[in-house]
């Protein structure tokens, strides 16, 4: 008998509306970078720190192109993929094997997490290195607070659930990745209301995509929320967890 699948926690269809509508608001001027941005600049670090100079690079997600421009000056042939244009990490890669995966923003919203990275690995060079990067457990403690007031006794699903340190190193032992490292930092980003906060998630590709979401939020309930989010605050913080995977293919 076959095994099951893993269960089906997100929708695929929304997931990809969503990063095109983020596509579609990173056109607009001033629109919102700042994760993606902490992400490159850590791997570019990472990279520095290892010693570890790819002369092919496979780079999933990373729409702003900085990342590969940057290894392009290094002299590394960059391969870009991503979801919204019809990349499934879910299945095997149809490109050849890299000395680089870098995975970013992506990795928190696929059903099969353990399959993905299985996937990430093989399309590794023996001795080749992944660098995975996405919003981990942590993120956005202040939102969930908001969208719990604004359910009342009946809460619901709002925002999926993420992945913390101690199940990224048990994936990554599972994926089989050679000295597997997981860590998170930290990310406090103010905002002027709630509002603001959801234009940011939804130009980051970070809104709800969950198969089943929430229903919408009534008036009332929206006002809740906005005055558990501000807390009676001209401004407020909120808390971005990043979480990165890395490990190399034996």
């Amino acid at each position: 008998m076959a095994s099951p699948g893993p269960p089906t926690i997100f929708s695929p269809r929304r997931r990809i509306t969503a990063r095109r509508r983020m596509r579609a608001l990173q056109a607009l001027p001033d629109a919102p970078r700042y994760l993606v941005e902490d992400m490159v600049e850590d791997v570019l670090e990472r990279l520095a720190f290892l010693r570890h100079e790819p002369k092919t690079a496979l780079v999933v997600g990373e729409w702003t192109g900085e990342l590969a421009k940057q290894l392009e000056a290094t002299g590394c042939e960059v391969t870009g993929a991503a979801p919204e244009d019809g990349f499934d990490e879910e299945a095997p890669f149809p490109f050849g094997s890299f000395d680089l995966v870098a995975s970013l923003g992506t990795l928190d919203s696929v059903n099969d997490l353990p399959g993905a990275l299985i996937h990430i690995r093989e399309a590794l060079e023996p001795g080749g290195l992944m660098i995975a990067q996405f919003a981990g457990a942590g993120s956005l403690p202040r939102l969930r607070a908001a969208m719990l007031a604004a359910d009342g006794e009946r809460p619901a699903a709002h925002l999926h659930p993420m992945v913390d340190v101690r199940a990224g190193g048990q994936l990554l032992q599972r994926a089989g990745f050679a000295n597997p490292v997981v860590d998170s930092r930290g990310l406090d980003v103010r905002f002027s209301s709630l509002a603001a906060l959801v234009h940011d998630l939804r130009a980051q590709a970070l809104s709800n995509v969950l198969a089943s979401p929430a229903p919408p939020l009534t008036r009332a309930a929206l006002a809740r929320a906005e005055e558990a989010f501000m807390a009676g605050e001209p401004r407020a913080t909120e808390h971005f967890e990043i979480l990165t995977l890395s490990g190399w293919k034996p």
